[in-house]
């Protein structure tokens, strides 16, 4: 682990965690990469979730499984973990204490689950008028659907998503697709994050904390970005367009003679020089082609023309001449290929961190650089109450109120 360089810029805030699985997780991940002291509040006995999401497991110095899956170890670093048992009034107790003492709390509980311990956003504010609580659900604390569980699976097929996901309709593997990685819940972890800054600068300017309602399925509609708009301005819903781009042409991927590339031309003079590039000039010259719009248009006859031209060359050819001229270009990795790249590596998107159970700990980097706060790794993802009895501690429990609490399993 990193050593501290400077003071962080969360430094000083205290996030009262009782949210699992992913969205939650990583809007705290977030607030404790830059700095805050997180507190990941877990049931007994079995904890989040996502500490049982596997196989794969973290290795030990063995090479044999421990009992950290890589889905929790992905979202839960620089946190600190403690066991209590919420259901049990002196459990709840405990996370009012804790929340006394805290600037934020974010949960992800089914609407007026919390209300049944006495631990809802109002009872808590009532003892601690400037905490800020981030409520994160699938739809929201209003609306004919606020009961329902929501998982980003779902919400990626409700939302829209999955109605502009995939190969088009038209062609072989056409349907509905999935995104490979839970984007509802990974954006919504963000616009959270976001959300409680905004809410914290507001605490410091008026001492009042307020309520955040964060919905998946909102930020899913949020996400959809142009072709939301697409839909807004026009009318039509946009259908699914494979790997090519509703709006730019050309825009997608194509086969090469060994293997696969992405063009991304995003303007007409890009335009021109894939033109030269490619020994068609014309093309750049065609009134059907000359403007990005008119290449939307006519993509049915650019496009396979375009496909059999790439075709005659390999991939590294194309590639070493489009990155020549600036033309906006990619080969397609798996992820082995990604994290090897000397560019990933020369950003140090990996960082190596102790941990208990292992020497083996990697874990992906943070993407935020900032230069003088810089976020730094200072705990590995915690084990399920490693630091209960720091915590209760640091709240004034002596050492024998400790036992009998662990004794009676309100904690552990």
């Amino acid at each position: 682990m990193t050593s501290p360089l400077s003071p962080q810029a969360l430094a000083g805030v205290r996030v009262l965690d009782l949210s699992r699985v992913l969205a939650g997780p990583w809007c705290t991940q977030t607030l404790a990469d830059l700095g805050a002291d997180v507190i990941k509040v877990e049931r007994p006995g079995g904890g989040d979730d996502t500490r049982s999401w596997g196989p794969p497991y973290l290795k030990d110095s063995q090479g044999a499984d421990t009992s950290e899956a890589a889905y929790y170890l992905g979202a839960n670093r620089n946190k600190r973990s403690i066991a209590i048992d919420i259901a049990n009034p002196e459990g709840q107790a405990l996370i009012k204490r804790l929340a006394t003492q805290c600037d934020v709390l974010v949960e992800n509980f089914k609407v007026g689950d919390l209300a049944r311990y006495g631990l809802d956003a109002e009872t808590l504010r009532a003892i601690n008028p400037g905490l800020v609580v981030c409520s994160i659900t699938g739809f929201g604390q209003t609306g004919p659907y606020q009961d329902r569980a929501g998982y980003d699976y779902a919400i990626q097929g409700i939302g829209g998503l999955m109605s502009v996901t995939g190969e088009r309709d038209d062609l072989p593997g056409g349907g509905p697709q999935k995104v490979g990685v839970a984007v509802a819940d990974l954006f919504t972890g963000l616009y959270s994050t976001v959300a409680i800054l905004a809410a914290l600068r507001h605490r410091d300017a008026t001492g009042q904390g307020q309520v955040i309602d964060m919905a998946l399925l909102d930020t899913q509609l949020a996400m959809l970005a142009n072709l939301g708009s697409n839909y807004l301005c026009t009318g039509k819903a946009p259908g699914r367009m494979g790997n090519a781009h509703q709006n730019i042409v050309p825009y997608q991927v194509f086969e090469c003679s060994d293997g696969h590339l992405i063009l991304a031309v995003g303007n007409d003079g890009q335009f021109a020089k894939f033109c030269e590039i490619a020994g068609r000039p014309d093309w750049a010259q065609d009134p059907r082609f000359a403007r990005n719009a008119d290449r939307v248009r006519n993509r049915e006859v650019l496009v396979p023309e375009i496909a059999a031209a790439i075709k005659t060359r390999t991939r590294a050819e194309w590639l070493g001449a489009l990155e020549a001229a600036k033309v906006p270009c990619g080969a397609i990795n798996n992820l082995a290929e990604a994290f090897a790249d000397p560019h990933v590596q020369a950003r140090e998107m990996t960082v190596a961190m102790e941990h208990p159970l292992s020497d083996r700990l990697k874990l992906v980097a943070s993407p935020i650089k900032l230069s003088a706060t810089p976020v730094q790794y200072r705990h590995a993802p915690p084990l399920l109450g490693q630091h209960t009895a720091e915590l209760l501690a640091e709240l004034g429990l002596s050492e024998p109120e400790i036992h009998a609490l662990s004794e009676k399993r309100v904690v552990a």
